[in-house]
């Protein structure tokens, strides 16, 4: 009577196989993940940077404060970039500062960080960049 299955053989090229699929495809999947964070990031700051220009317009060539930039960026303002009492019409320009997503931090410093806890980097002047000190494929991320 002969016995039908697979040999010892057989097993270990299928699982060889399997083996060497696996290590073409998950580098491929890891690439993939960090190739949207910086789509993403890159998004974030054309739209940012966007709308600092906006807020620069309206306020007679003035930017955004260092100290108040999340304020000034996401409530109505004065001409004088005031977020308190009075007339304001002007903003809000964005409804949040969003998350670096190499970072997941939103805050804003005039500081450069290289140890990627921070969110963003705005000098006053109209810079805005990340400011969590990485680097992509070579990139550095505040250099976008």
């Amino acid at each position: 009577m002969r016995r039908s299955g697979f040999t010892l053989v057989e097993l270990l090229i299928v699982v060889i196989i399997l083996g060497i699929l696996a290590a073409v495809v998950i580098p491929q999947f890891t690439d993939a993940s960090t190739d949207t964070r910086s789509s993403s990031l890159a998004q974030n700051l054309q739209t940012i940077r966007q709308q600092i220009e906006v807020y620069r317009l309206q306020h007679a060539g003035s930017y955004p404060t260092v100290a108040n930039f999340a304020n000034q960026m996401t409530m109505t303002t004065d001409a004088a970039g005031s977020t308190t009492a009075g007339t304001r019409p002007f903003g809000p320009y964005m409804m949040s500062i969003p998350n670096n997503p190499f970072s997941n931090a939103n805050d804003v410093s005039s500081t450069v960080s290289s140890d990627g806890t921070k969110g963003w980097f705005y000098d006053g002047a109209g810079i805005f960049k990340a400011n969590d000190g990485g680097t992509t494929n070579g990139v550095a991320h505040n250099s976008l």
